[in-house]
């Protein structure tokens, strides 16, 4: 039974840290209008860009960033894998490749977007070697 107990308040802690990276494009623009936040819109090749792996471990795995971005930004990851056992959904993959086509037509990864709820673009930024910290200070300017 006490095991039981550690697992849950476990599993609980995680969850309140979690990040709501939304599922799908549209559902994030849905979030960043009904909740008037601005959208984080992160072009990554999770299994094969280098500098994605290290802005997502670095950055977005942060507990700093995680706690800013619960109430600050809401999240989607247009992410593009090569690997066959990484590949999306191919309505996920339609959808991000009408974004990349959209906000990112030359191809940088990764690519950091910060949009309005509108879905204009305030500020772009990849990856820099900076404390997580550093990095939430750098998207907040873009909100000004």
């Amino acid at each position: 039974m006490r095991k039981l107990t550690y697992i849950v308040v476990f599993l609980l802690s995680v969850m309140a840290y979690a990040q709501n990276w939304h599922p799908s494009y549209s559902d994030a623009l849905a979030s960043a209008q009904n909740e008037d936040k601005p959208i984080i819109l992160v072009f990554s090749g999770s299994d094969w860009c280098a500098p994605c792996i290290k802005l997502d471990r670095n950055i977005w795995q942060s507990q700093d960033f995680k706690i800013h971005a619960q109430d600050n930004y809401v999240l989607y990851k247009a992410d593009f894998p090569r690997k066959k056992v990484n590949q999306l959904p191919e309505k996920t993959k339609i959808e991000n490749q009408g974004l990349a086509d959209t906000f990112n037509p030359d191809g940088h990864f990764p690519l950091v977007l910060v949009l309005n709820k509108d879905q204009k673009v305030l500020g772009r930024i990849g990856y820099r070697k900076i404390s997580p910290g550093e990095y939430i200070s750098l998207l907040n300017t873009f909100l000004k």
